[in-house]
C-alpha cells in the first residue's frame, strides 16, 4: 500500500503533460494491443469467458512500476531512450489501473447475473468514493499540510502523510475497492502539491525497505505448491506471458516509440514481467467470483515467476546485444614509432596533451606522443609533422620503442583517472628516476599520484582560478587586487592539499582539515582587505 502511495506521488500532472504524447500515445497502444492479444489467447486458446478474458488481457498487459524503475535505476538507464519510453508506458499503466480496478465488479456482475441495480449501486459507490478523495484532497489536504508545515516538525509531517495514506486506503476498502488503489490516489493527489518534495525526502529512506517488503510479500503470496504439482503448466504460462509481451513491446517501441532495435529490445525486457496492479485486479476478480481459486493462484504464481525470470533474461540478452566494438584499422605509419632522443614523452593527445605538444613544438623541444585513438592521431598529424604515434603507454615494449629511457619528462594527459594511475605506476617501476607530470581529476586523484612521486596537475583548477579572477574584476576589484587574491588562494590551497596528503585516507581528518582551512582562508582574505584599506588611508 505504501509503495503504491510513493508511485502515485511521482505522477505529477505537469510531468504527465510534458510526456503526454509518449504516455497517452505509446502507453495506451501498449496496454490496448497487448491486452487484446493476451485476452484473445485466453478466450480462444484457454476457453475463458469474454469478461474474464478482458480482465486477464488488460491485467497481464500491466508491468511492474517498482520492478521496472528499480531495474533501470540500477543500470543507470532511466535517461536512456528506452528508459524514458518505459517510464512513459508505466505512467499510463498506473493511470489505467484505476478504471480497470473499478471495471472488475461490473464484468464480474455480468458473468454471474448480478442484478443491474446492485451493479450500478456498487459502481456509484466506487465513483463517489473516488470523487470524495479527489475533491477532499484538492480542498482539504493542502490546508492541512500548510498547518503542519508551520509546526516545522518533520515527524508531524511524516505522520500526517501516513494518516492520509491510511485514511484514503481505508475509505476505498469500505466501498469494496483495494486499499492499494486508495493509497495510489492519495499519492496522485499530493503529486502536484507544494509539499511533494518534502514528502519524497521524508519517505526516501523507507523506499528501499518498502520495495524489499513488496517483493517479499509477492513471494509469500505465491502458491509454490503449484510449481511442484504442475511445473510444466506454470513455466509454460510464464514463458507464454513473456513471449507475448516482449515481442509486442519491441514492435510498439520500434513503431510508435521510434526506438532502434537495441533500445526496443531493452524496453521489452524491462516491461515483460507482470505488474503489482495485476495482483490487485485479479484479487478483486477472485473475490467477485470472476476467477476460480485455482486460476487466481496460477495467475499470481505466473506473475511472480515472470518477475524472477526477467532479470536473468535482461542480463543474458544485455550481453548478447552489447554493442560490438568494430576493430579499428590503424595505418602502419602510425604504429611504426620513430624518434631520435625525445626530451618529453606525452601519453594521451586529447585536449590537454595537444596544448602541451603545441607549446613544446613552438619551443623546438623534441618530444614524442602516444595515443590509442586513431582520430586524435589523425587530427594532430593534420597540422604537420607532429610526432604522435599509435601505442598503449601501459605496454612496456611501446615505451621502449618510444625511447622513454632517454626522456627527461613523462607527461600523462589521458582523461581516465585509473589509466593515469596505472601508467604512473608502470613508469615509476620501469624508470624510477623519471620525472612524471600527470593530469588529475580531483583531490583524491592528486593524492594517489603524489604517492607515486608524480607532480599532479588538476585539470580544472587553473581554469577555475581564471574564471574567479575575471569575476572579481567584474565585481569592482582592480586587476592587481584580483591577482593578489587569486595568488593567495592558490598558495593556500596547495598548502592545504599538501597537509591533507598525510591523512587523505581518513575522511574525518580530511573534513576537519578542510573546515580549518576555510576559516584560515577567510582570516587571510580579511587581513588582506584591512591592509589594503590601511594603505589607502
Amino acid at each position: 500500500v505504501l509503495l503504491l502511495f510513493i508511485i502515485g506521488l511521482e505522477l505529477s500532472p505537469k510531468r504527465l503533460w510534458v510526456m503526454r504524447k509518449a504516455v497517452f500515445g505509446v502507453g495506451m497502444a501498449q496496454v490496448l494491443l497487448t491486452g487484446l492479444v493476451i485476452g484473445g489467447v485466453a478466450l480462444f486458446a484457454f476457453g475463458q469467458s469474454l469478461n474474464t478474458a478482458i480482465i486477464l488481457g488488460l491485467g497481464l498487459a500491466l508491468s511492474s512500476t517498482a520492478f521496472g524503475l528499480q531495474s533501470l535505476a540500477e543500470r543507470k538507464q532511466l535517461n536512456s531512450p528506452h528508459g524514458r519510453m518505459a517510464f512513459a508506458i508505466l505512467l499510463f499503466q498506473d493511470i489505467a489501473a484505476i478504471p480497470l480496478i473499478a471495471m472488475v465488479p461490473f464484468l464480474a456482475g455480468a458473468d454471474h447475473a448480478m442484478n443491474t441495480g446492485e451493479s450500478v449501486n456498487h459502481g456509484l459507490r466506487v465513483l463517489g468514493s473516488i470523487a470524495i478523495v479527489v475533491i477532499g484532497g484538492r480542498y482539504l489536504l493542502r490546508p492541512v499540510f500548510r498547518i503542519v508545515a508551520k509546526t516545522r516538525i518533520q515527524e508531524v509531517s511524516t505522520a500526517t502523510a501516513l494518516l492520509v495514506v491510511i485514511g484514503t486506503a481505508w475509505l476505498m476498502e469500505l466501498v469494496g475497492v483495494s486499499m492499494a488503489l486508495g493509497a495510489f490516489l492519495a499519492g496522485l493527489l499530493l503529486a502536484d502539491s507544494e509539499y511533494r518534495h518534502e514528502l519524497e525526502a521524508q519517505i526516501e529512506p523507507f523506499k528501499g525497505l518498502l520495495l524489499g517488503l513488496f517483493f517479499i510479500s509477492v513471494g509469500m503470496g505465491a502458491n509454490l505448491g503449484l510449481l511442484l504439482s504442475s511445473p510444466l503448466t506454470v513455466l509454460g504460462l510464464t514463458l507464454l506471458l513473456i513471449g507475448i509481451k516482449l515481442p509486442m513491446l519491441f514492435l510498439i517501441g520500434r513503431t510508435a516509440g521510434s526506438l532502434n532495435n537495441r533500445s526496443a529490445l531493452q524496453l521489452g525486457l524491462v516491461l515483460a514481467a507482470g505488474g503489482e496492479f495485476a495482483f490487485v485486479v485479479f484479487k478483486i476478480g477472485s473475490a467477485q467470483g470472476l476467477f476460480e481459486a485455482g486460476l487466481y493462484d496460477m495467475l499470481v504464481l505466473t506473475i511472480t515467476l515472470s518477475m524472477a525470470i526477467t532479470p536473468l533474461l535482461f542480463i543474458a540478452l544485455a550481453r548478447w546485444i552489447k554493442p560490438r566494438v568494430k576493430p579499428v584499422e590503424v595505418p602502419e605509419e602510425y604504429r611504426d614509432i620513430q624518434t631520435d632522443k625525445p626530451r618529453v614523452v606525452i601519453a594521451g593527445m586529447g585536449r590537454m596533451g595537444q596544448i602541451v605538444a603545441r607549446i613544446l613544438r613552438a619551443q623546438k623541444i623534441p618530444f614524442i606522443a602516444l595515443d590509442t585513438a586513431v582520430e586524435s592521431i589523425e587530427f594532430s598529424r593534420s597540422f604537420g609533422n607532429v610526432p604522435v604515434f599509435y601505442g598503449d603507454p601501459l605496454r612496456p615494449e611501446i615505451l621502449r620503442a618510444a625511447k622513454v629511457d632517454e626522456a627527461e619528462y613523462f607527461v600523462i594527459a589521458t582523461d581516465d583517472p585509473d589509466t593515469n594511475i596505472k601508467t604512473a605506476e608502470l613508469i615509476r617501476k620501469l624508470y624510477p628516476h623519471m620525472k612524471i607530470i600527470a593530469r588529475a581529476r580531483n583531490r583524491q586523484h592528486v593524492h594517489r599520484l603524489m604517492d607515486l612521486g608524480a607532480h599532479a596537475v588538476r585539470e580544472t583548477f587553473y581554469s577555475s582560478l581564471e574564471m574567479s579572477r575575471q569575476t572579481l574584476m567584474g565585481l569592482g576589484l582592480s586587476e592587481a587586487q584580483a591577482n593578489a587574491r587569486i595568488s593567495r588562494f592558490k598558495r593556500h590551497d596547495e598548502q592545504v592539499l599538501a597537509a591533507q596528503h598525510a591523512v587523505y585516507d581518513d575522511d574525518a581528518k580530511v573534513l576537519q582539515t578542510a573546515r580549518e582551512a576555510r576559516a584560515d582562508l577567510a582570516q587571510l582574505f580579511e587581513s588582506d582587505r584591512l591592509d589594503e584599506e590601511a594603505a589607502k588611508s
